[in-house]
């Protein structure tokens, strides 16, 4: 199954917010197959944001991108991803980056996007968007890491 992961999955397997989604984060991210899982350019700058403004340095938080950048594949923003997000925010009222993370997964031919950032469960373009740090994980999310 292919999947796509927003920031704040790799934001907290890099130990930001508390241990336990942190250890969820590196449970999940460690069990995804690496042939299968996409991660947006845009989500990779997003994480560097994040890394710095919680004080690691620069070097470190460049680091982490080469590293989740290696780990799995890539998407490049486009502007044909962003004509697409436009209208992903306008149908669903959206924020533009949250609505460009869940295009670049569609147009990677993800069936998932694993992400706290939407409704667990909401589908779009036969994306569907999963919270892994949900009370009680969406379904799909089982069949990618087990129980």
């Amino acid at each position: 199954m292919r999947t796509a992961l927003d920031t704040n999955v790799l934001a907290y397997a890099e130990g930001v917010n508390d241990k336990e989604r942190e250890l969820r984060a590196i449970r999940l991210t460690n069990a995804l197959p690496s042939d299968t899982t996409f991660v947006s350019v845009q989500v990779l700058g997003e994480l560097y944001n994040v890394l710095v403004r919680r004080g690691l340095a620069r070097s470190r938080a460049r680091e982490a991108l080469a590293q989740w950048s290696s780990t799995f594949i890539p998407v490049p923003t486009s502007l044909e991803l962003m004509l697409l997000a436009a209208r992903a925010a306008s149908e669903h009222q959206l924020k533009i980056w949250d609505a460009l993370v869940l295009a670049a997964a569609e147009g990677a031919g993800c069936s998932v996007l694993l992400s706290e950032d939407f409704q667990d469960g909401f589908v779009w373009q036969g994306v569907t968007v999963c919270n892994p740090f949900a009370r009680k994980p969406h379904p799909l999310i089982a069949g990618l890491v087990g129980p």
